[in-house]
Order: C-alpha cells, then sequence, then structure tokens
C-alpha cells in the first residue's frame, strides 16, 4: 500500500505524472500533480519469469489502475517515468543485464512501455529516482544538492547537483555502494566480488556478516539476548541495542563510522548540500535513541576526516518519502523531461 494519504484530484495541480517504478517482485505506479503529490496509487507482482515484453503490458496495467484511483484516465498524464534496476542504458532506453530480472537482457523497455502506456516514457535508474524523489518532495527538498545513500540488502545511491541527476557515461552515475573504503588484502568480499566497497561494510548483509563473526567472541549471556546467528537481522540488533546491549550498539555504530568514511569521500569530490540516508536499515529514524546515535556517530566521523568548511555546513537527514520514493521520483523525472521537451519547442 502506498504510505501516505492520497491528494484530492480536486485540489490538484496539473499537469499530471505517471511513475513507474520496476522491482525483481513488485512494480509500484503513481499518478502525482505538478506539485508531487500523489494523487493515485496501484501496484501489481512483477512476474518476472513471463518476460520483458509481458512486463511492459503489465506496467502499462499498473499505470492504468493508478490513474483510475486517481480519479482520471491515463491519456490525461502528460508523462511517465520509468525506473528500473542496472544494468541499463539509459540513452537507448534499454535494460541489458538486470541481476534481478533474469532472462530480460537487452529489451528497450523504454520504448515497450511507451508503446504500451500511449505516452512518452523517460527512464532512469531505480536509485537515482529515488534520489529525485527525496530532492523534490522528501528531505532533501531544501537543497540544491544532495547524496541519497540507500542502505538496505545492498547500499544503493543517487547524485543530484543543481537540480539535475548524474547518470554518468556508462548509465552507472551514482554506484556510491561499491566505492573502496579499504584497501588492504584481507577488506571484506563485496556482493559483486570486489574488496574493500562500502556495501560490504554498511548494507544489512555485510551489517549481519560482521555481527556474526564478531559474535563468536562475546559472552554467552548476549549472544542468547541475539538469538540464532541464521535469524540475526538489523532490526533484531536494533532492538537488542534498545534493551541494553552493548555489542548490538557497538556493531551499529560501527556501521556508522565506515559510512562516514565514504561520506567524506563523496564531501571532498561533489561537496554536496545534503546527505540523505533512506532505505530499510534506518534504526528507528531520527526520532529513534539508536538512530540518533548512528547519525551523530557518522557525523562526528566526518568531522574527524573530512576538510571543515565541508562538515561544518553539511546537513544530514534520513529520507522521508519511504517506499513511495522510486515512483515518485520516476514521475518528477517525467517532469522534467515534460518541461525540457517544452522548453526546447518553444
Amino acid at each position: 500500500m502506498v504510505s501516505r494519504d492520497l491528494y484530492p484530484l480536486s485540489s490538484a495541480e496539473p499537469p499530471f505524472f505517471v511513475g513507474i517504478d520496476l522491482g525483481g517482485t513488485n512494480i509500484k505506479s503513481g499518478v502525482v500533480d505538478n506539485r508531487g503529490r500523489v494523487l493515485g496509487y496501484a501496484h501489481l507482482s512483477s512476474q518476472v519469469e513471463k518476460g520483458p515484453e509481458a512486463g511492459a503490458r503489465r506496467m502499462a496495467e499498473a499505470a492504468c489502475n493508478a490513474a483510475h484511483q486517481a480519479g482520471i484516465e491515463l491519456s490525461d498524464a502528460t508523462h511517465v517515468g520509468l525506473v528500473t534496476p542496472g544494468t541499463m542504458d539509459i540513452r537507448a532506453g534499454m535494460l541489458l543485464e538486470p541481476p534481478n530480472l533474469p532472462g530480460w537482457n537487452n529489451f528497450p523497455i523504454r520504448d515497450q512501455v511507451s508503446q504500451h502506456t500511449g505516452l512518452p516514457v523517460a527512464y532512469a535508474n531505480d536509485a537515482n529516482a529515488a534520489a529525485y524523489g527525496e530532492f523534490w518532495v522528501g528531505s532533501g527538498a531544501s537543497y540544491s544538492s544532495m547524496v541519497l545513500l540507500t542502505l538496505g540488502t545492498g547500499v544503493g545511491g543517487g547524485i543530484i547537483t543543481e537540480g539535475a541527476l548524474l547518470d554518468g557515461a556508462n548509465s552507472h552515475g551514482g554506484e556510491i555502494g561499491h566505492m573502496i573504503i579499504a584497501s588492504d588484502p584481507e577488506a571484506r568480499v563485496c556482493a559483486c566480488g570486489g574488496r574493500g566497497h562500502l556495501e560490504a561494510y554498511c548494507s544489512a548483509t555485510g551489517l549481519i556478516a560482521r555481527a556474526i563473526e564478531a559474535m563468536q567472541h562475546i559472552p554467552e549471556v548476549e549472544r542468547n539476548l541475539l538469538g540464532p546467528e541464521e535469524d540475526l537481522t538489523p532490526l533484531i540488533l536494533h532492538r537488542a541495542a534498545e534493551e541494553g546491549s552493548a555489542f548490538a550498539e557497538h556493531m551499529i555504530l560501527e556501521t556508522a563510522r565506515y559510512l562516514g568514511m565514504g561520506i567524506t569521500t563523496l564531501l571532498h569530490i561533489l561537496d554536496p548540500a545534503a546527505i540523505i540516508l533512506g532505505g530499510a536499515m534506518n534504526f528507528g529514524g531520527g526520532e529513534n535513541p539508536i538512530g540518533k546515535k548512528f547519525l551523530s556517530t557518522i557525523v562526528q566521523e566526518i568531522q574527524a576526516k573530512a576538510l571543515p568548511v565541508l562538515s561544518r555546513n553539511l546537513a544530514l537527514h534520513f529520507a522521508s518519502l519511504g517506499g513511495d520514493a522510486g515512483y515518485i521520483g520516476a514521475a518528477g523525472i517525467g517532469r522534467m523531461a515534460h518541461d525540457q521537451e517544452k522548453h526546447a519547442s518553444s
């Protein structure tokens, strides 16, 4: 379900835009107005096994359902924004070899979704779209530039500079999780096979791997508090830390220190106005005592390592759009493409 109240069509500001967020499990679609307010929402299972052409039709179906919930026809929308996981060629509108969409290789997804929706489609990476959503109407809305890091199974990211997405020459801009933060031969191995990547230390997968290794050296009473190793999750660590587990809190704050190292490099290269932390691994968010310690430890690490002017002026926040960021950002990317086309023709 959509995690926010739907905005009434009677008060909405046209034109309207459709966002489609394709994942390996679900398709999320939403209709937003010109100010990023959600008018309608729908989701369908992706049914990846049926292939990309069936998937394109299913995405159009989700878009139609969202439009009808908003009280409009799909043809009343101006533009569609479509976002998918990589790998991709954004300029060509092609999926290349997406790991969580097996069998969808070299598929012209942008043009096929345009054909099935009857609307022009702007195409982007899903993490970049989430960043744009936070930039447009979320935690980054007060800033001219920002970086989003999504902390989940992996570490994703998106970069906004002066209102523009950084896609990169090869459609892989913002692969923040593969930034190298450790160069020794024994550095942790990332899911991609590389050593020392930020994702290997700061993803949920990395945190749990580090915690399981460290659990071998803590008292049995504390191990019992955390439960079986095979069931350990960041949420269990968070709850244990709230209950006073020094070990669980240490593992969470160690993750914050690694994250601060990576963010320091981002500051030195990009000098963004804000860093926004999204994804499911937020340790209760900014109002939770553990979430607050997580943020403050990141800040301390940045202050110890970054140029003073960068750490002094940096804004650091948790994301606010949750699971809606992808399709809202997608719709915003559609809006951006619409504005560019309108200016080009004027």
